[in-house]
């Protein structure tokens, strides 16, 4: 997904919100504004969402000196996550259609997300995303693709989410590949934060080999990159999975909240939406032709 200017005003935010948590001074929360309007400026046109935001962490963690502003939201999403365990595990036991019930419990996860609020109810969202109807609701071509794949790549975004992906993880037959990032970035998910949410019970943890949102691939590691060539089914959490992977041609289904008004325009759906969207290369026999959508 490109960058709309729509998404300048978000970059600042971003910027200022991460080094007062890496606690810079006024005076250097005013140089790392300055220095990110001049990284805006300097943007390519073909930049992804999560690029520039890479750019802008790696500038706050440098300049304030902060290896991880967000290792603290990071473990408290985490052990608030994993109160709720159990009880996210009984849905989806009792659970009419179990896999349902636990795709919408790690969309609900999405919400854990710090580069678009400071603030959100987990408990209150859960209910909402549990009750909603996907205005584009894939879940049928998903679970065709579980059937026939043998291994799964499952793209991971925040952490106190990586709770709510265990939950679906647990519910998949075939074996998942885990992968987070390689670094600190925001409040994405490390292999540190993974472990805590017992991803490594779970699942193989893996790394993009990047410390960028997303997964852009110019920037992932070869071996990664390897492993997302051979993918037979992608399952991308989160926006910024989305921004950076929805125009490449592989088979995955995003999941996710559309809980920006840019990308939920880009997507072509209302705010808030739930989204279970797989991709044109996701098609019943596996291949990577277009299902015609």
């Amino acid at each position: 997904m490109q960058v709309y200017l729509d998404c300048w005003p978000c970059f600042l935010r971003q910027a200022l919100s991460a080094a007062r948590r890496a606690g810079a001074s006024a005076e250097l929360q005013r140089a790392i504004l300055e220095e990110t309007m001049t990284a805006l400026r300097e943007l390519g046109r073909d930049a992804t969402p999560p690029e520039m935001g890479e750019r802008i962490h790696r500038l706050v963690r440098e300049r304030a000196r902060a290896p991880d502003p967000y290792l603290g939201v990071k473990r408290e999403a985490t052990e608030q996550a994993l109160a709720l365990l159990p009880a996210l595990r009984e849905r989806v036991e009792t659970a009419e259609d179990p896999l349902r019930a636990a795709v919408h419990i790690a969309i609900a996860g999405n919400i854990i997300d710090h580069g678009v609020a400071e603030t959100f109810d987990l408990e209150a969202t859960l209910e909402r995303v549990l009750q909603a109807k996907p205005p584009i609701d894939d879940l049928q071509v998903l679970r065709e693709a579980l059937e026939r794949v043998d291994d799964v790549l499952y793209l991971a975004d925040n952490a106190g989410e990586t709770v709510f992906d265990r939950v679906l993880i647990e519910t998949l037959s075939p074996p998942v590949r885990y992968a987070v990032k390689a670094g600190p970035v925001l409040n994405d998910a490390t292999r540190e934060d993974a472990v805590a949410a017992g991803l490594d019970q779970v699942a193989d943890i893996i790394d993009t080999g990047c410390d960028a949102m997303g997964a852009p691939l110019g920037l992932c590691s070869p071996d990664f990159r390897e492993r997302f060539d051979h993918a037979r089914l992608i399952i991308a959490k989160g926006q910024a999975n989305y921004e950076t992977l929805s125009g490449v041609d592989a088979p995955i289904c995003f999941l996710l909240q559309a809980k920006c008004s840019v990308i939920a325009g880009d997507i072509g759906v209302p705010t808030g939406s739930v989204i279970i969207q797989a991709s044109a290369a996701l098609d019943v026999r596996g291949d990577h032709r277009f299902r015609g959508r």
